[in-house]
């Protein structure tokens, strides 16, 4: 499958359509950025290491009955995936507290939520992704009744299949946000699930294994990503 024209560019991605119009190239960058794009830096193998951690992550979900984009990897920065339509909502899961809920609510960092919160918000940078709830996912026409519902349903599948394979690494999966789009009617997950977009904690130390590494200036960023790769069993070779 060869790429044809740039569809989109963000953050740390670029997209590509394919002479296939039912699927896409996602190309993982090395461009890493914080804060709605104010903080942005080149760090060498980030794409590689999220693209490989991608595919291995999605494999592990569609082997656990949750569908995906994700058709194939096509180099070491590349893969094929199914064009969706892209809901413009991120379900966010929080097992423990970090982030921007301890700032909104004034709870202390690490309180372990039981049972776990679900979020939704608005992908919307100039707004800067702000909550939102189902009233207004169904009252712009977002998504519908039983879009929502399924999302939400798959959010919490991939919970309980992604933190028993982080616990059995001796990490934390603290939150995480997901992206879903519909494909021939069918909800499934788009995107990616990288370090970039969860929060992952070692057990032992609670060190920062995550993108907050980048954001707080904690360094080391690609090197903590190789890091959970390698404790999953990840190939990155």
């Amino acid at each position: 499958m060869q790429k044809k024209a740039e569809l989109y560019r963000g953050k740390a991605k670029t997209v590509y359509t394919t002479e296939d119009e039912n699927r896409l190239i996602l190309h993982f960058r090395n461009d890493t950025s914080a804060f709605d794009g104010q903080k942005i830096e080149q760090l060498d193998r980030k794409g590689m290491v999220n693209n490989k951690f991608n595919h291995f992550i999605m494999t592990k979900l569609e082997e656990a009955g949750i569908p995906t984009q994700l058709e194939a990897l096509l180099s070491d920065d590349e893969a094929l995936v199914k064009k969706l339509d892209m809901i413009p909502v991120e379900c966010v899961v929080r097992n423990v507290a970090a982030g921007s809920i301890t700032r909104r609510l004034g709870v202390e960092e690490g309180l372990e939520l039981n049972p776990p919160t679900f979020e939704f918000f608005l992908k919307n940078d100039a707004l800067h992704d702000p909550m939102v709830n189902e009233y207004h996912i169904r009252s712009f026409g977002w998504a519908k009744d039983e879009d929502i519902a399924r999302m939400k349903e798959l959010t919490f599948k991939v919970n309980d299949v992604l933190k028993t394979l982080f616990d059995e690494a001796g990490m934390i999966l603290v939150d995480y946000k997901l992206e879903f789009g519909l494909f021939n009617g069918e909800i499934m997950l788009g995107d990616e699930f990288t370090p970039d977009g969860c929060r992952l904690w070692d057990k032992e130390t609670r060190n920062k294994m995550d993108k907050d590494r980048f954001r707080q200036g904690l360094g080391s960023v690609v090197e903590t990503y190789e890091e959970v790769a390698n404790r999953l069993g990840v190939n990155l070779a």
